[in-house]
């Protein structure tokens, strides 16, 4: 999550640390700032550095924090990546650009030109269609690690399990971005999840990867299931303001905060 304030105008300084401490409290690896859970694409490029940077200097020893710098240019792009390697980030993960659907040429120029800026950093391919609104063809990166070696994974947040698995590239770290098919992911190769129920239910997830819970795989789908139709990022700030982490649940429009049915909803699955 971002914290923001202000109805979601401006960026919550004070809250960076204690969201940290939960996320590292609550038994996860880290964590993957201004993804989609975060709103990144609703921020200034200004304010995802100050997010990053953010993020950085609150992070405990043994937690790392990879920066999402995809943007829509790729002059935001590689500004955003070579930003991360400046402030000692962790790694790098970037989207695929939404609105116009790049083609494989486009789209290898992109990433590599990413990739190169943050190097040696390590970079992770963030593959979501349906938000960029198209996929990234797996020669993009079959050629993308070739050529640029500090390309070492990939995000995918693809549904279902069958639009995943031509991404389970050998010796590629493939995180798996939708909770309920972690389990089949990890069965298969991929090296764990990037996880937005995990802002608010690290435990949970936590469980989920370095376990193998089947609980926790119930629980998840669980959630999921319940969050269905309720907007997912106000969602999240709301358990996370009523557990005390954040100050504010404020959402970046066009984003909406909660209906009072809506979060009633939510309460009752944090119950």
């Amino acid at each position: 999550m971002t914290p923001l304030k202000d109805g979601g105008r401006s960026i919550d300084p004070k809250s960076f640390g204690a969201l940290v401490e939960f996320l590292a409290g609550g038994g996860i690896d880290g964590l993957l700032a201004c993804g989609t859970t975060g709103e990144g694409v609703l921020l200034s490029v200004d304010e995802r550095r100050h997010v990053a940077a953010a993020f950085v200097a609150a992070r405990p020893h043994d937690f790392q924090i990879a920066i999402h710098a995809g943007a829509q240019t790729t002059r935001d792009t590689v500004a955003l990546a070579a930003y991360a390697l400046e402030i000692g980030a962790d790694a790098v993960a970037v989207i695929a650009p939404p609105y116009y659907p790049l083609g494989s040429r486009e789209l290898f120029d992109h990433l590599r030109s990413a990739a190169d800026a943050c190097d040696p950093l390590p970079f992770y391919v963030y593959e979501f269609a349906a938000r960029s609104g198209y996929a990234i063809p797996v020669d993009v990166i079959e050629q993308l690690r070739l050529e640029q070696t500090n390309v070492v994974g990939l995000k995918v947040s693809d549904r279902p399990f069958d639009a995943i698995e031509p991404y389970l590239i050998d010796g590629m770290d493939v995180f798996i971005g939708s909770e309920p098919l972690v389990r089949a992911g990890m069965e298969r190769g991929a090296v764990g999840a990037v996880s937005g129920l995990a802002s608010a239910w690290p435990e949970v997830v936590a469980a989920l990867v370095h376990d193998h819970s089947p609980e926790a795989h119930l629980r998840v789908t669980e959630l999921r299931e319940g969050l269905d139709g309720i907007p997912f990022q106000a969602a999240l700030k709301q358990v996370l303001t009523d557990r005390g982490v954040l100050l504010h649940a404020d959402v970046r429009p066009p984003l909406r905060g909660l209906t009072l049915e809506e979060r009633t909803a939510v309460t009752a699955l944090t119950a």
